[in-house]
């Protein structure tokens, strides 16, 4: 077993606060990605963060090569050194962390439970990406350094008009992928590869926040959904203007989800974290119910009772998935009236050529509310902006669909 060796960042507070311990992403440094949200934490937490082999202030050569449950252990080991010297000798602790960071606490959770009170798990998952993703990149960067990764990064890690607004740490988060050691870079792709810990997420008995940004192209909101919901005990948090890097696109979000998570810990799932003052949490069974409410409603009750009798122990947690939080989440929410979401999802399945859901959710439409001439107006519309061929299909399926009877039924 290799344990390579990680080096520690001292960021805020004082060890007589509890011990708050933060990850690094992938290409940055613990003391880039976390000093803001640190800093808005010292109050409250000693906070302490580890950098990656050749990231950071971890200048010594990295080892050949590990796995994430042994860079994992590493951590562990460095963890162990701050609470001893705390005099807590075994003790626990609160941890967060961002994209690789998450996945390494994902793995302390499996391998060391108990340690660990709550986790804060930012723009990750149980699965990033594929192991061919892992090791072109980890090919790319080992034939030509991590600046060719800087415009790719730039794109992943930022939400739209991040750059532009806060130019400082944008240059502060590049400029350590830029300096980052190429094997160290290329040892954690590696690692990163043979990860996956999907099958193990029900293990999980610690309470955890999944962490998400809406605008995230590598670790989406469903990737952190099905983590949230995979745990024994998970919250779902997603902030609305970060992408990938949310300890310093959105510090303040981040900092008052992780004072509240050590707070309460507590099974609530909340949408959308820079509005969540204005949002109240619910409870797991509370937004399952929800949903089929209204899922029943739009779809009828003989659609649902049939997808039930054929849920099987393969599809089932599929079937709770979309309960959950297509249902439960999104469709309950009160920003947009029931047709308006018809709408939206009919414009969404034609321009995806999801036809089987397409003739569903025209039905659905018209328990909605929408008429015939406006599901015409609709497919007429996306016929300019997503094709002819798609709307040619979609008048078929509609002509199939709404019959006269139907067009005729009471609603």
């Amino acid at each position: 077993m290799t344990i390579p060796t990680v080096t520690g960042v001292q960021l805020g507070g004082s060890a007589a606060l509890p011990l708050l311990v933060c990850g690094p992403s992938l290409g940055t440094s613990a003391t880039a990605l976390w000093s803001a949200t640190a800093e808005l934490l010292g109050q409250r937490f000693h906070v302490v963060a580890w950098d990656l082999p050749g990231h950071g202030h971890h200048r010594a050569d990295p080892v050949d090569g590990f796995t994430m449950a042994e860079l994992a252990e590493g951590v562990q080991t460095f963890v162990d050194g701050v609470l001893a010297e705390r005099g807590e000798h075994g003790g626990s602790f609160v941890y967060a962390g961002d994209s690789v960071g998450g996945a390494v606490g994902l793995r302390l959770l499996l391998d060391r439970p108990g340690r660990i009170s709550t986790a804060v798990l930012a723009c990750t998952a149980a699965r990033i990406g594929d192991e061919q993703m892992w090791r072109e990149r980890a090919a790319l960067v080992r034939s030509g350094g991590t600046a060719v990764l800087v415009e790719a990064s730039t794109r992943r890690w930022f939400a739209p008009g991040f750059v532009d607004r806060q130019p400082e740490v944008t240059s502060a988060l590049l400029h350590s992928l830029v300096d980052t050691d190429a094997s160290g870079y290329a040892a954690v792709c590696d690692a990163l590869a043979g990860f996956d810990v999907r099958g193990d997420l029900a293990r999980i008995e610690t309470p955890i926040v999944a962490l998400a940004g809406a605008y995230d192209p590598v670790t989406t909101v469903a990737a952190m959904a099905e983590l949230a919901h995979g745990v024994g005990d998970g919250q779902l948090v997603v902030l609305d203007r970060v992408a990938h890097l949310a300890p310093a696109e959105a510090p303040a979000d981040v900092a008052r989800v992780i004072t509240q998570a050590a707070e309460s810990g507590s099974t609530t799932t909340r949408y959308g974290a820079r509005s969540s003052d204005d949002v109240e949490p619910i409870t797991l069974a509370d937004r399952r119910a929800a949903g089929m409410a209204v899922r029943r409603a739009v779809l009828g009750d003989a659609h649902v009772d049939r997808a039930t009798a054929a849920t099987t122990d393969l599809t089932r947690e599929f079937q709770e998935f979309i309960t959950d939080y297509a249902w439960g989440g999104i469709w309950t929410r009160p920003g947009l009236d029931r047709r308006s979401r018809s709408m939206i999802v009919l414009t969404a399945l034609i321009a995806r050529g999801h036809h089987e859901e397409l003739a569903m959710h025209l039905r659905a439409a018209r328990t909605n509310g929408l008429t015939d001439n406006e599901i015409k107006e609709l497919i007429l519309q996306s016929a300019i902006y997503c094709g002819v061929p798609d709307a040619n299909t979609a008048f078929r399926v509609a002509q199939q669909t709404l019959t006269p009877e139907e067009r005729t039924a009471p609603q």
